[in-house]
């Protein structure tokens, strides 16, 4: 599966309880509200998006898939049309091979492929292609379960040793700047795309326009962006066209 054969900008759609919200920097408790999954990523799809970002937030911090229901029916409502990309509690490889078999694109994992590395092989081998593993960044530093605990990685170091386990792309969020609507990091972006051939997907922090094209030149394949559009600091198709 080729994924983002040219750059593409896509929307995240976030679900704690059922509802579309955006977290700051990821705390609980923070962030805004915005409505029915179906309908936010139903208008995503309308505005012109080619690939959707799912992320069960309850499950990222409970550690297990705790938003199904909705983000099943986000995959049954649109698809069929666009590509769908799903991450937040998925932590062995029975629940990731449900969630392919049941319509997902690719799966995103964070916390699994840091405890368990061997997962992203496992997975890869009967769905080639398929993982995304999630990278988050704090000071440099890879760190998990909710962003709460650090690692000792290198996220370039890291984002090689996924590449070799069978990753199909890189997911690598800037943790310091997320959801700020502060600008993006750039130079940790070029860092991860040097050290890997898979594409790598930068998110994180994207207020403007110019925070896309930074993240193109820097060599990303996509940008997954969420409060700047709830927010309304840009269209999608404004975003599309950089």
């Amino acid at each position: 599966m080729t994924h983002f054969p040219e750059f593409e900008v896509v929307p995240a759609v976030d679900v704690k309880g059922g509802e579309t919200v955006q977290l700051v920097g990821g705390e609980p408790g923070t962030g805004s509200r915005y409505g029915d999954p179906v309908e936010v990523a139903e208008r995503w799809v309308a505005a012109g998006a080619r690939t959707l970002h799912l992320v069960d937030l309850d499950g990222a911090f409970v550690g297990e898939r705790t938003n199904a229901t909705a983000l099943s029916a986000i995959v049954d409502a649109v698809g069929d049309e666009v590509g769908v990309q799903v991450g937040g509690g998925i932590r062995t490889a029975a629940d990731a091979e449900q969630l392919l078999d049941g319509g997902v694109d690719r799966v995103i994992l964070g916390t699994a492929a840091v405890e368990t590395p061997d997962i992203v092989a496992e997975i890869s081998a009967d769905h080639p292609g398929s993982v995304v593993v999630s990278l988050d960044a704090r000071d440099g530093e890879v760190v998990v379960s909710g962003w709460t605990e650090g690692t000792g990685l290198d996220p370039a170091e890291a984002a090689a040793r996924y590449e070799d386990l069978g990753a199909g792309a890189i997911l690598f969020t800037d943790v310091d700047v997320e959801g700020q609507l502060e600008g993006v990091n750039r130079a940790a972006v070029e860092r991860v795309v040097d050290a890997v051939d898979v594409p790598v997907v930068a998110s994180g922090g994207v207020a403007s326009l110019d925070d896309i094209r930074e993240l193109r030149e820097a060599g990303a394949a996509a940008v997954v962006v969420g409060t700047a559009l709830y927010e309304e600091r840009f269209t999608l198709q404004e975003a599309m066209e950089v």
